[in-house]
């Protein structure tokens, strides 16, 4: 398989349509359909996942109701496989708490003519000062 010369335009649309699927909790359940039941993985602040199933029960379980969220930029690149791999950088505030920057990271895989997520990191940027 070759590089994907799209690589840029399917990392920006990825991250629209997964973030406007995430942003509202009636639709998040959605999500289910970008992960592989088997080989899809997740860290999501520190805690690893593997699998749509784990993966959802984390992406549901999540409290907040409201989210208001600013993408700063989404870098892609292409991998030799034919995926690509995507950086979010952004900020966001769920209900009531104050904002906070954050990354995340997604590999996204082809697979019968699309993709699915095969790695996904999501980290708040909050330092701890000692």
């Amino acid at each position: 398989m070759a590089l994907n010369l799209q690589y840029d335009a399917i990392g920006k649309s990825f991250v629209q349509q997964y973030y406007m699927l995430f942003d509202d909790p009636n639709q998040r359940p959605n999500l289910v359909n970008m992960y592989n039941v088997e080989h899809s993985f997740m860290t999501f602040e520190g805690k690893q996942l593997q699998g749509s199933v784990k993966i959802m029960e984390k992406l549901t379980s999540l409290g907040f109701t409201n989210i208001s969220r600013q993408i700063t930029e989404v870098d892609s690149q292409p991998m030799f496989d034919g995926g690509v791999l995507i950086n979010v950088l952004g900020r966001l505030q769920v209900d009531s708490d104050p904002p906070h920057a954050y990354t995340q990271v997604f590999v996204l895989k082809p697979l019968n003519g699309s993709f699915f997520v095969q790695h996904d990191i999501f980290r708040l940027n909050i330092h701890n000062s000692a």
